[in-house]
């Protein structure tokens, strides 16, 4: 195994720092259009666990805007960050490395949670909180999209 390896688990955990969801969304719409992962995939090969991904990663985009949305940092929010890096990490780590990969992940998610949130809300002192939600969904949703594509690329 190279070093490198990990580095899609790396990626999916950064995403998950800013949207808890997005990682398993991306996931699920891999398994979805019959594109393995290299690692193997705990619950997101299941239809109820796809489609609930699926739902999750758009509700979220919603409720993100809305003005009772807790920080990402609450107990809660990090919990799904954890359990979402942890199943992404592993999806997209090499055969038998999906321990390594979960773990690479989680240590990418939870410290860069802190540094998204500050990001964020400097961004929403100076445009507010619709429109730095959006922007942060657009480049989340593409890094999420563009990490399982690379992960995946070459891959039958």
């Amino acid at each position: 195994m190279k070093p490198t390896d990990l580095v899609p688990s790396a990626l999916i955990g950064a995403v998950a720092s800013a949207r808890s969801m997005t990682p398993m969304a991306a996931i699920a719409i891999a398994e979805l259009a019959h594109k393995p992962t290299p690692g193997r995939v705990f619950l997101l090969n299941l239809p109820l666990f796809k489609f609930g991904a699926l739902l999750m990663g758009v509700g979220e985009l919603f409720g993100d805007k809305m003005k009772s949305a807790p920080d990402r940092t609450v107990f809660l929010g990090l919990l799904a960050r954890v359990m979402s890096a942890c199943i992404a990490g592993s999806a997209l780590a090499p055969r038998g490395k999906e321990k390594l990969g979960a773990g690479v992940a989680v240590a990418t998610a939870v410290p860069l949670a802190y540094l998204t949130l500050a990001g964020r809300k400097k961004a929403m002192a100076r445009i507010g909180q619709t429109k730095s939600g959006l922007i942060e969904d657009a480049v989340i949703v593409g890094a999420g999209a563009l990490v399982v594509a690379m992960a995946l690329r070459g891959r039958r």
